[in-house]
């Protein structure tokens, strides 16, 4: 986008340019276009490039030194040029500048179509709809649902936990009520429970500021243990690296340990350890495992928002070479559905059901249904069936374990 708008303005400024320049009144000020046209290449393209340095897209850092010394040379052809061609007067030279400016442009295009086409660990457009209640894609009981409601609590959660409560209402609610089921991200979720426009949701353990804002509101969550899920991490596929220790997670992302030789992975350079933004399960999950370990800043992406604003977020993972990724088991193996990633062992356990099952891996933790302490009796009993077994039954045939 970028580039394609780049090039229209340069094409008016040429075009106005040599217009102007067959008539010879005017043949400095068509000059002066073209000279415009040429700083205008020339300064997008060294800001543009500039950026995509600061934002530390490129996987190797002597590719930018590279392309921007392609720059200053082409500079310095351009007054090479201007010194022994007097008598043409702005022509080559600007033409020269052009083509180099130019050039650069097109190399800060390809590189940021190389890093747009690198896979994203993201969902999908169609996640939600997929796991929707009203869809064919969900766990089923063998037996109608024991459960009967008066009436039936708003429910909402992480993203990661969709599938169970999605197929929780499914089972439970008529399908006019189902279909209303919400997914507003562990963010969004804790901040309806604490408001009350959410009667039930679905998450990890609240971070410290979420325990905060709840104690700021006056209000008391409780939060009732419904299964178990492994907390993984995982590389790119190609990345030879198959065990991590706990230690060595904690020494990469608090920032004393940053290339991946330290690991006995050759060749890849620095560690390029992606974090989830500030709230969601996976962070603040990651957050509990560091104890008092100090986080480091996390890599940051600038993003637009309206009116023009630019604003700087946590970078989404971005599936390179060198790239270090944490999420949930099941999230990042059925819903995200990316298989260019592996989960890695850690301290020698994979992230498998057995094991999650059986204690050994070291990173399984609990998720919770979470309440208000107010919670009225329909929504009690919602959670009393969950735990009961139909709801258990619906969350070990979704593919997470049961408590």
């Amino acid at each position: 986008m970028i580039g394609g708008l780049l090039s229209a303005l340069v094409l008016v400024f040429l075009i106005a340019g040599i217009t102007m320049m067959f008539w010879k009144k005017t043949r400095n000020l068509g000059r002066i276009f073209i000279m415009l046209a040429a700083g205008m290449v020339f300064f997008c393209g060294w800001i543009y490039f500039a950026i995509l340095l600061i934002s530390n897209v490129h996987q190797n850092f002597y590719f930018a030194v590279i392309s921007i010394a392609l720059v200053l040379l082409f500079i310095l052809l351009g007054l090479a040029l201007w010194k022994k061609l007097k008598k043409l007067q702005f022509t080559l030279p600007v033409l020269s500048l052009l083509a180099g400016c130019l050039i650069v442009t097109l190399i800060c295009n390809g590189v940021w179509a190389y890093h747009e086409k690198i896979p994203t660990f993201t969902e999908s457009e169609d996640l939600l709809a997929r796991y929707a209640p009203t869809n064919g894609n969900l766990a089923t009981l063998d037996q109608p649902a024991t459960l009967v409601l008066e009436e039936y609590p708003k429910l909402d959660g992480a993203t990661a936990l969709y599938p169970i409560y999605s197929a929780i209402a499914a089972a439970v609610y008529p399908e006019n009520v189902a279909k209303d089921t919400e997914c507003s991200t562990t963010t969004g979720a804790y901040e309806k429970i604490i408001e009350g426009s959410a009667d039930l949701i679905f998450a990890a353990a609240p971070s410290e500021e979420q325990l905060l804002r709840a104690e700021q509101e006056g209000v008391e969550l409780v939060l009732t243990p419904i299964g178990r899920e492994a907390f993984v991490f995982f590389v790119n596929s190609k990345n030879p690296l198959e065990n991590i220790t706990v230690e060595q997670i904690k020494s990469i992302y608090s920032g004393e340990m940053t290339q991946w030789s330290a690991l006995g992975v050759e060749k890849l350079g620095s560690i390029r350890a992606f974090q989830r933004e500030e709230g969601s399960g996976s962070q603040s999950t990651l957050q509990r495992l560091m104890g008092d370990t100090p986080l480091m800043t996390p890599p940051q992406e600038d993003v637009a928002q309206g009116m023009g604003g630019i604003i700087s977020k946590t970078a989404d993972y971005k599936n390179y070479a060198n790239a270090l990724g944490y999420s949930f088991r099941f999230y990042a193996t059925e819903m995200v559905q990316n298989d260019q990633i592996r989960l890695l062992s850690v301290d020698g356990v994979a992230p498998t059901t057995e094991n999650i099952e059986n204690g050994s891996y070291p990173l399984a933790s609990e998720f919770y249904a979470i309440t208000r302490s107010n919670a009225d009796k329909n929504t009690r009993l919602l959670v009393d069936w969950i735990t009961g077994p139909q709801g258990q039954e619906l969350i070990e045939k979704t593919g997470y374990t049961k408590k």
